[in-house]
């Protein structure tokens, strides 16, 4: 090993800062043995000849343009498989999220984009455009024909803004929008095991495309949304499917 740190310039675009603030001790090469731990357990190692270690180097060799133009940095799921393997703790996805944010917001995939805009257009924020009253709607139409048509489950419940629950639930918006009678198995386990829970009419979508999408404010919206129905029902616990 060098006896001296090799660092990242001091020069360089606001990426390369922000990459210097989240690599351990301003951008050490040193911190990182390229040891390919992050590639090895990468749902995206491979995709376009690119996996995470690949990506770093890119970074701190001083080719943040090429990295973050990379169609390769949309793949990343965000599941943190590479920080939890990495022997050095280096926050990938979080270099990943910032990349994003350097696309122009028109350039970033269509489909995060529209997902995202849905989930912005009422207070459900699904990523279907469900409202909150056809998201009712759905839920009380498949629990009594669940009711009336299956022996046992006359007592099933799907609660949605009951005050005090325990739990509150969100849900995969493509299900009551697609594939209404999934939600049902999930209502049953619930039930099994007695637990205390409700949806809320407000903040109901469980999957967040803002944030895949690196868009801070849309993010956030969907986020507190969702979380502040859940405290003025007085939930106690936020459970997030997705």
């Amino acid at each position: 090993m060098a006896e001296e740190a090799i660092e990242l310039g001091k020069t360089g675009g606001e990426f390369k800062k922000k990459a210097m603030e989240l690599i351990p001790e301003g951008g050490n090469l040193d911190l990182c043995f390229t040891c390919g731990t992050c590639a090895a357990g990468c749902p995206a190692t491979g995709l376009d000849n690119m996996d995470p270690r690949k990506f770093l180097r890119m970074i701190l060799l001083g080719l943040e343009e090429e990295a973050t133009k990379l169609d390769w940095v949309w793949y990343c799921t965000g599941c943190q498989r590479c920080i939890y393997a990495c022997p050095m703790k280096i926050d990938i996805p979080r270099l990943i999220y910032q990349a994003r944010a350097t696309w122009p917001r028109e350039e970033r995939p269509k489909g995060i984009v529209g997902s995202c805009d849905m989930a912005l257009k009422n207070d459900s924020g699904s990523a279907m455009g469900v409202s909150p009253e056809d998201f009712r709607f759905v839920v009380e139409d498949v629990l009594e024909e669940v009711k009336d048509t299956q022996k046992g489950w006359e007592k099933l419940e799907a609660p949605i803004d009951k005050k005090g629950a325990e739990f509150f639930l969100n849900q995969n918006s493509r299900e009551p929008a697609t594939e209404a009678d999934e939600m049902v198995p999930l209502w049953k386990i619930l039930q099994v095991v007695g637990a205390d829970w409700t949806y809320g009419m407000k903040g109901w979508g469980g999957e967040n495309y803002c944030m895949f999408l690196a868009d801070d404010k849309s993010w956030e919206h969907v986020t507190r949304l969702s979380v502040t129905h859940a405290q003025d029902l007085g939930c106690k616990v936020y459970l997030n499917t997705e």
